[in-house]
């Protein structure tokens, strides 16, 4: 990575001071310019951002092949024990964990924007709402067209009080975290124990098996029935999830996120292996158990749980999805550093982290063309497991491309976009090489 603001630079490492500048050679619409770039970007960031990419792409992608996903109950379509095996591994590896991880990057590149803001004396406020307006925008056309499981949104918004919170210092932002996802767990094992006071109720799988079936329908329609079955689909349950249970939680990343650049302690911590190895021991164990517990009762087999059993599943999942996330977050920072392999691995994914953003939008754009209308309407059609080696294929074409476009590009295509918004100004499209 780097290493901590105000630290000297560790002896072997080849990372340039850590806020200095560079030239570099970049095409304009009155030729090549050189300008002046920070040196030592935080690639490891840009790794992380790489890698969360893979455990978006694993969750969203569900959703786009079936309408079953997140209903409670398994598509009877898809029903053999390596259908549900699929999906059980699903949800114990990637649910829950990498919007975490997304979003305490999210707070941690808020903080890398603020000090750079201060090292070329710009005005941070303004700008940086004109990014979170930008960044709103792209996620209304991404929720209606392509995907109503959008994140980009509640960014937006959350980002306001992320920006209202700039000055908190790290001990307070820490505590408002811990706060932020103790309440969230520990309201829905509330609701989880009143659920478990009163009589079980039969879970209603005919009118679930018809609204799923419908869903699909209208996906398979038309483009027109599709971006209003994603408006159904936002009405009657995804802002739900996005105000108790995926808002809250990526507000508390956020504010972890800012406090890690503020305090140095990740760039600190990932120049330390066995700083790693411990983060690892400590935190892999409470994430799994809690993952084991949510994945086994996620309706990926044939006996369904009762609905208090659930809802505890998830609040224990909030409790110990963010320990995954942290152990995930370890684990890549200390393979990063075994040699020529931890390099092969971070330049893997780093391109693809520099331009996280078209890529996100990429997925669902391929999401869209396969499994609705807009191309070959698959939804329901696909078992999970060819899902999975779809994704995979994705994946890896994504890490390619992103390689060759960053080798002369100075933004992917959605951050020049929304860079150009945000700055008021073109800035450059392709680079070259100092």
């Amino acid at each position: 990575m780097s290493y901590a603001p105000g630290q000297a630079k560790p002896e072997g490492t080849d990372a340039n001071h850590r806020h200095g500048k560079s030239a570099e050679a970049v095409f304009t619409d009155v030729g090549v310019l050189r300008i002046e770039v920070p040196r030592d970007r935080e690639h490891a960031i840009d790794a992380l951002r790489g890698f969360a990419l893979l455990g978006i792409l694993m969750v969203n992608a569900g959703s786009f092949a079936s309408t079953y996903f997140g209903v409670g109950v398994s598509d009877p379509a898809f029903s053999r024990p390596v259908d549900h095996a699929v999906r059980w591994l699903v949800s114990f590896f990637f649910e829950t964990k990498f919007y975490l991880l997304f979003s305490m990057l999210f707070g941690y590149s808020f903080a890398l924007q603020m000090d750079a803001a201060r090292r070329t004396g710009s005005v941070f406020v303004p700008r940086f709402l004109r990014r979170l307006l930008g960044l709103a925008l792209l996620g209304l056309a991404h929720a209606w067209l392509l995907f109503a499981g959008d994140i980009l949104v509640t960014y937006a918004l959350l980002g306001v009080l992320l920006l209202a919170w700039r000055d908190v210092r790290p001990g307070t932002a820490v505590v408002l975290a811990l706060v932020l996802l103790g309440a969230t767990a520990t309201g829905w094992g509330l609701l989880a124990w009143l659920m478990a006071q009163v009589p079980p109720m039969d879970l209603p799988l005919a009118e679930l098996h018809a609204k799923a079936h419908q869903a699909a329908q209208a996906y398979r329609a038309s483009a027109l029935e599709a971006i209003a079955q994603r408006g159904r689909d936002m009405a009657e349950g995804v802002w739900f999830v996005l105000v108790f249970v995926q808002g809250p939680c990526a507000l508390a990343m956020f504010l972890l996120g800012l406090t890690a650049h503020r305090t140095g302690y990740l760039a600190t911590v990932a120049q330390h292996p066995a700083r790693l190895r411990r983060w690892m021991v400590c935190c892999l164990p409470v994430g799994v158990a809690g993952a084991l517990f949510y994945a086994s009762t996620q309706g990926g087999g044939s006996v369904h749980s009762p609905e208090h059993v659930g809802l505890a599943a998830l609040a224990v999942d909030l409790a110990t999805a963010p320990f995954l996330t942290f152990g995930y977050v370890a684990l890549l920072l200390w393979l990063l550093q075994r040699g020529p392999a931890g390099r092969r691995l971070g330049a893997a994914l780093q391109p693809a982290g520099r331009m996280a953003l078209t890529n996100y939008l990429l997925q669902s754009l391929v999401g869209a063309l396969v499994f609705t209308a807009y191309g070959l309407a698959l939804v329901g059609q696909v078992s999970p497991g060819w899902v999975v080696l779809g994704v995979l294929v994705l994946y890896a074409t994504q890490l390619a491309w992103s390689h060759r476009w960053m080798a002369t590009h100075a933004y992917g295509p959605v951050e020049w976009l929304l860079r150009a918004f945000t700055q008021w100004q073109w800035p450059a499209w392709r680079r070259v090489p100092a």
